[in-house]
């Protein structure tokens, strides 16, 4: 926990230029774990100038040696996975199963996509007609990445730097910083070469906008709500960087009468409410053929009130608090918005679970009868809220699905296969995941609309760090 305090500049934690700091607390009961130094702009200068004095070293070193590298890292995070677990469950109240299952395990699952990824990579192509094309790394790349998966987003930004041989600067969430530490730990006990991966903590007002501005950075990464992915795009303009986004979503998950109702509705659920209901891509409008409309509020119902809230250090499958004040008030405040529009609410409410008196803990909550233009349909919540909304055929289906400015990802519950062809090829998102279809490591992430530009993971990960190059005429040399 020292290191939190500091950091991470050209292999090496220093001591920050700035001397503002923030209180990191524990979601559970509110007390404090140590202290987050905050940079500023000096400190994103210092880390900048490291990323770009080890770039033309990194540059070239070849697939192999990358390749190698990228198994070191493999092997450090093995070895301090469960300090991984055990930073996630303190910092933003993940419970310790999920945190190992999910959180930490995106540590091993992405690298090893990447590894395949660059296995893969063709870093140089003759064209039938006597070109060349060549690969090569962008250049010093800006990171920022947000609480909600700590992590995950960032083994998802760093790692393809790596691969790639680009060097970077990170921005991880300032409220999430303690895994982000462990994660630099690891990198430099694996041997990353100094000035390769700098680590600056800060806010996004600061560091963030200091990151998008900066005439030495060609690219910024980011993961995070819409507004400030808006503000990233807009600081990097007059630079003229490559700009990737992962933004907000309002995932629409549509039920039809065809499919197994128990089993589809329950797992609906849960995936709405996994991780707190803190997931840019969690199924939070589910949608709902009028026929089987009433039996799936009732099984919607049942399985919100069996859905178990608790504290994060216990084992088990069950739910912990939001991650802080802020989320806590702003869910509080959007179930009331949902009891202010008139939908009907049928599970959970306002305040906290029954026994639990402290920490930002809120009850798993279900509101049926909503319309697609309420706002708890509409604005992305990030907490564990679930909109129930009827259609009346798969055309309507498909209409009030695509009626969101997002399009991060979608979800299909149907027994018939050629529907579930049809319709998805009809629903305008990144991702379509049928009768709980899971995401795969080693497969692009990303999305449609004003959920985002680019994808995250696989080869497809490796894309938005590379430049193409042209070579013309050299076979007459």
């Amino acid at each position: 926990m020292d290191n939190l305090s500091k950091f991470y500049v050209n292999g090496e934690w220093v001591a920050p230029c700035s001397s503002d700091t923030m209180p990191v607390l524990n979601p559970v009961n509110v007390e404090k774990l140590g202290e987050v130094a905050l940079g500023n702009e000096a400190d994103v200068d210092r880390a900048v100038a490291a990323a770009v004095a080890a770039f033309d070293h990194f540059s070239s070193w070849t697939k192999a040696e990358r390749l190698a590298l990228l198994q070191r890292i493999r092997a450090v995070s093995e070895a301090r996975f469960e300090e991984l677990a055990q930073a996630m469950r303190m910092e933003m109240g993940a419970p310790i199963t999920m945190a190992r299952e999910a959180q930490a395990d995106a540590a091993i699952g992405h690298l090893d996509g990447f590894i395949a990824a660059l296995e893969r990579l063709e870093e140089s192509e003759s064209f039938d007609n006597g070109e060349v094309l060549l690969r090569e790394p962008i250049g010093v790349c800006g990171l920022i990445t947000p609480w909600n998966w700590p992590i995950n987003q960032v083994v998802l930004k760093v790692l393809p730097v790596i691969a790639t041989g680009c060097t970077c600067v990170l921005k991880p969430s300032e409220h999430t910083p303690i895994s982000a530490m462990i994660y630099a730990e690891i990198l430099h006990e694996a041997g990353v070469p100094a000035g390769v991966f700098n680590m600056v903590n800060g806010t996004g007002p600061v560091v963030g906008s200091a990151l998008s501005r900066h005439a030495d950075i060609q690219m910024m990464s980011f993961t995070g709500s819409t507004r400030a992915g808006t503000a990233v795009t807009q600081d990097a303009a007059p630079s003229v960087k490559r700009v990737t986004l992962e933004l907000g979503g309002k995932s629409p998950n549509l039920i039809f009468a065809d499919c197994d109702l128990e089993t589809r509705v329950t797992q609906s659920v849960a995936e709405c409410m996994f991780n707190t209901g803190q997931s840019c891509d969690a199924p939070t409008r589910l949608l709902v053929e009028r026929s089987c409309y009433d039996e799936v509020v009732e099984i919607a119902q049942r399985a919100a009130e069996q859905t178990r809230v608790d504290d994060p250090e216990l084992e088990g499958d069950h739910l912990g608090p939001l991650f802080d004040q802020i989320q806590f008030d702003r869910v509080q405040a959007m179930i009331q918005v949902g009891i202010d529009e008139k939908a009907r609410l049928i599970a959970g409410g306002l305040g906290r679970p029954d026994g639990l008196t402290k920490g930002w803990f809120v009850r798993p909550t279900i509101f049926a009868d909503v319309t697609n233009d309420m706002r708890i349909a509409r604005e992305e919540i990030f907490g564990p809220v679930l909109a129930i909304i009827p259609f009346e055929d798969e055309a309507d289906a498909i209409a009030i699905a695509n009626d969101t400015p997002y399009g991060l990802a979608a979800y299909l519950q149907t027994g018939d296969s050629e529907r579930a062809a049809r319709v998805s090829r009809k629903l305008r998102a990144g991702a379509v995941h049928i009768n709980g279809g899971a995401y795969e490591y080693g497969s692009p992430f990303g999305g449609y609309k004003a959920s985002g530009n680019g994808r995250e993971g696989g080869e497809m990960g490796l894309d938005d760090f590379l430049e193409t190059k042209m070579i013309h005429g050299l076979s007459a040399d």
